[in-house]
């Protein structure tokens, strides 16, 4: 009969009652139940086609459903030649595999095997069984290796790097309430929750004559948008129709657009991506 566990909590002596799937039940739910490499060894290494027959697998630390899987050396897998006027695509995986008798877990690199076509080749079937729902095999996709009769043609990584917390803090926090210009003539505030920036424009004057513009300032590094945007502002009874431009070197301008322009205070709120 099952009985619950505190899993970390002393149970009195030696007593090993932690087992490996309890640390990868606590990892995938802080992780995620795919697959991926881990920001730790060798993660900007791609797999390479050592020669006709054989891909080098990076030195890589993976997690799949929790599990960690540590390769200790970059590690070679052989495939089959290629045939001369047919393509075919193979796929190198990272196989998990459980003894159901004896209980022991294993994971190893394996090529599986596409179907050659003359045309277009499609990926091979893989073991798709979740670790976590009990499969006792399962895949974990590394690459693709593409042939075009007995010639690699190129290898395409499979699996995503992981990016750790510290570098995606930033996204997952919001700043408070910050004054970014302050000028004689007004205010810019804004405030970000992650890549999501919300400005708060007031100004306590504004540029006569149809055409004429006015300048904000400059935003500070970090607040700045990937390209130039505009933004649409409207004054009462037709009046003070501007354009609110944010460059992509941070300086903020408008423009007035034509017909009746007054000098009164206008101000605006506007949101963008990062």
């Amino acid at each position: 009969m099952a009985t619950n566990l505190l899993v970390t909590g002393s149970h009195g002596g030696d007593d090993p009652h932690v087992e490996s799937k309890h640390d990868a039940l606590m990892h995938a739910a802080m992780l995620g139940r795919s697959g991926y490499i881990l920001k730790t060894r060798n993660w900007t290494m791609k797999p390479t086609a050592k020669d006709a027959n054989n891909i080098t697998i990076p030195a890589w630390d993976l997690v799949v459903e929790g599990r960690q899987i540590y390769i200790a050396a970059p590690t070679d897998v052989n495939i089959q030649s290629g045939s001369q006027g047919q393509k075919r695509r193979d796929l190198i995986v990272a196989r998990y595999a459980l003894n159901s008798g004896t209980g022991v877990e294993t994971v190893t690199l394996e090529a599986i095997k596409g179907k050659p076509s003359a045309a277009t080749p499609a990926d091979p079937g893989i073991e798709t069984g979740s670790i976590i729902g009990g499969a006792i095999l399962s895949d974990l996709p590394l690459c693709r290796v593409n042939l075009d009769g007995i010639t690699i043609t190129s290898i395409d990584t499979l699996v995503n790097v992981m990016q750790p917390l510290e570098d995606v803090w930033d996204s997952l926090t919001q700043t408070e309430v910050l004054t970014l210009i302050n000028s004689t003539y007004g205010t810019v505030k804004g405030y970000r929750r992650g890549s999501l920036v919300t400005l708060r424009i007031d100004w306590k004057l504004s540029a006569s004559g149809s055409w004429n513009s006015g300048t904000f300032g400059t935003l500070p590094e970090g607040w700045r948008p990937p390209m130039d945007l505009n933004f649409s502002y409207g004054g009462r009874d037709g009046a003070n129709q501007k354009s609110i431009n944010i460059h992509a070197d941070g300086t903020m301008t408008y423009s007035n657009q034509g017909g009746t322009q007054g000098v009164n205070a206008f101000g605006m709120t506007v949101s963008y991506a990062l």
